[in-house]
């Protein structure tokens, strides 16, 4: 058995990874699994460039901006396959949301739109936002809804918060506002002190939030190992997509191990059932998180243009050149070879129109057809990388 050394961030979108330790799947493809919790991205980054950790749970941007030279630690960092799509929540302090009420909104919690422009008629660039991480798809989220809606995401007042201290930092008052993964989104509703306003996927309705990722150099001296941890990754992501094995999914997670937290609230982004507010109904946002299905898992080089546009364009790189390293960030030639001969449907294509699905599509693969989307971003943009 090869024992590998795995970062996690304890997060429900985690779950992939434990589930491949906890179940077998990593046995079952001759792996053994060292879970390593950290508390924050930087603390897992900074192990994982030191050479600390084989492999990792990563936020999607991450890998793109270390092999662009962003961040302390820069780094060539390949994507072996996409953990989840979607998961995170934006919340207010209940002072905002109230002044938001007062304002005309109707607290829909499904309307971007809507509920952006309120927030900006009642914060505008006042507002202190926390977000986990400054290479993560919340920052892009968040530029890209606010940007869309008039107000210059530069304005904003951005706090680096990590994701289990983000209900104690609203609470404190360091900051209004977040963007943050489950369940730390719903521990602060639970706790009384923030109302979610918005999940993300109703900004982009299919954004890769978490990716399994490694150090190029390692994936090229062991190719068998990166093999057998895809094959186990996936595994569990697809046994994750059935909803019978919530519950023990929920039991899982919750251990001090792992997130630490009572099932009840892991379950809620585990179901796709959210609760905005204390003694709120729960809503459901059937796209709010997927680990399999209409290729979530495929690292699309589409998808990893997108990021690099937007990190290109912030932090003034070259634009030609970022979506040159973010494509071949996203392996979707180990993809496929690695999980080739076991089943896996993959489609021909390695990228695509991005937010061109406003409806499930059929669309062409290996094993005949399978169905992608719906991707479309609120706004209607359309990212064509050949443009």
């Amino acid at each position: 058995m090869t024992p590998l050394s795995l970062g996690f961030v304890p997060l429900v979108d985690s779950a992939p990874l434990i589930i491949a330790h906890e179940l077998g799947f990593a046995e079952a493809n001759s792996i053994s699994l060292n879970l390593v919790k950290h508390p924050s991205w930087s603390a897992l980054r900074d192990m994982l460039a030191l050479g600390h950790l084989d492999a990792a749970q990563m936020l999607s941007p991450a890998p793109i901006a270390s092999s662009l030279n962003l961040g302390n630690l820069p780094l060539k960092i390949d994507v072996l396959m996409v953990l989840s799509v979607n998961g995170n929540n934006i919340g207010v302090a209940p002072r905002i949301a109230a002044k938001m009420r007062a304002s005309g909104w109707n607290g829909d919690f499904q309307t971007p739109r809507e509920t952006g422009q309120h927030l900006i008629k009642v914060a505008g660039e006042n507002l202190r936002v926390g977000v986990p991480f400054p290479f993560a798809m919340h920052m892009e989220l968040l530029h890209h809804w606010l940007s869309a809606l008039g107000l210059h995401p530069q304005g904003l007042d951005i706090k680096i918060v990590p994701p289990p201290r983000m209900p104690d930092a609203i609470e404190s008052g360091e900051i209004d506002a977040f963007c943050v993964g489950e369940p730390w989104g719903s521990l602060g509703v639970e706790k009384q002190v923030a109302e979610l306003i918005l999940p993300c996927s109703a900004i982009w309705s299919f954004a890769p939030e978490k990716v399994l990722a490694a150090p190029y150099d390692w994936i090229e001296e062991n190719p068998q190992k990166a093999r057998n941890l895809t094959r186990a990754t996936y595994q569990a992501a697809r046994w994750l997509d059935d909803p019978s094995n919530r519950m023990m999914a929920a039991t899982l997670l919750a251990r001090p191990d792992y997130l630490n937290l009572p099932e009840h609230i892991i379950d809620r982004a585990l179901s796709r059932r959210i609760v905005p507010a204390t003694h709120a109904n729960p809503i459901d946002v059937p796209n709010f998180q997927k680990f399999h299905g209409a290729a979530a898992n495929f690292p699309w080089r589409s998808q990893a243009a997108w990021i690099a546009r937007r990190l290109a364009i912030r932090h003034n790189i070259d634009q030609a050149h970022a979506l040159e390293v973010a494509r071949a960030c996203f392996r979707t030639d180990l993809y496929r070879q690695n999980l080739s001969g076991i089943g896996v449907d993959m489609p021909f294509a390695s990228e695509k129109l991005e937010g061109s699905l406003s409806l499930p599509t059929s669309v062409a693969s290996i094993r005949g057809e399978m169905i992608l989307g719906p991707d479309a971003f609120f706004d209607g943009e359309i990212f064509d990388l050949s443009a």
